[in-house]
């Protein structure tokens, strides 16, 4: 499993760790388990804040891995409750750090598997295109369907990004079962450039003096127009 600390909040790209090398950004509509994979992935129950209420996550969570190595949580998008000034505060917010990012690998895009590739997931993938970057589907919420159902929602989604022109990995994945997380892992740890060690090792948390959540005055932010329908 990854071995992550919390590191840092922010409320605006300009306020991004700068001893940053790697990172690897979670996105995913508001409810789909976002969360709950973060969590999972790297072994904590409350690494990332899970909220019965969705569309709590408001700022880029930063989680140290490694050193100069970031899991970031971006707010989970299409959730229509939030005031439209909220909403328009996360896109920019979103949208600026996936356009503006050098540091970005690549984008673990989390589905339900009930409910996957909705309009709001298309629209994701078509404006992150263009960056060229790799993007991992994990279809959450695996466990809710028997394993035939499962296949067949693995396949179609398969089929329907391969249909459309993207180069995407997918899997199906549960944080509650715990399934689909060694091939998660791999993914993750690829595009960080942190190899997974050896049990005797021992691996240490990303930091060793987490530090407090920094929430900064939330200001606008200059993503483009075709991020503008995702919250």
């Amino acid at each position: 499993m990854l071995n992550a600390a919390f590191h840092v909040s922010v409320a605006h790209v300009r306020e991004l760790p700068r001893d940053s090398l790697a990172e690897v950004a979670f996105a995913g509509r508001s409810n789909a388990g976002k969360s709950s994979a973060i969590n999972t992935l790297c072994n904590h129950r409350r690494l990332a804040f899970v909220s019965k209420l969705p569309g709590r996550t408001q700022l880029l969570n930063f989680f140290r891995v490694a050193e100069g190595r970031y899991l970031v949580d971006l707010p989970g998008y299409g959730f229509a409750k939030a005031p439209k000034a909220q909403q328009m505060q996360w896109q920019d917010l979103i949208g600026g750090y996936l356009a503006g990012s050098s540091h970005l690998r690549g984008l673990v895009l989390i589905m339900d598997i009930r409910h996957p590739l909705t309009e709001l997931d298309w629209s994701l993938l078509e404006w992150f295109r263009p960056s060229g970057k790799p993007v991992h589907v994990l279809l959450s919420k695996s466990d809710k369907l028997a394993r035939g159902p499962a296949r067949q929602a693995l396949d179609g989604v398969r089929t329907s990004l391969r249909e459309a022109g993207f180069q995407v990995s997918v899997q199906l994945f549960s944080s509650l079962k715990r399934m689909g997380m060694d091939e998660a892992e791999g993914v993750i740890r690829a595009w960080l450039g942190v190899p997974k060690k050896n049990p005797a090792e021992g691996e240490a948390a990303g930091t060793k003096q987490p530090q407090p959540c920094v929430k900064a005055p939330a200001q606008g932010g200059e993503a483009g127009d075709e991020w503008k329908q995702l919250v």
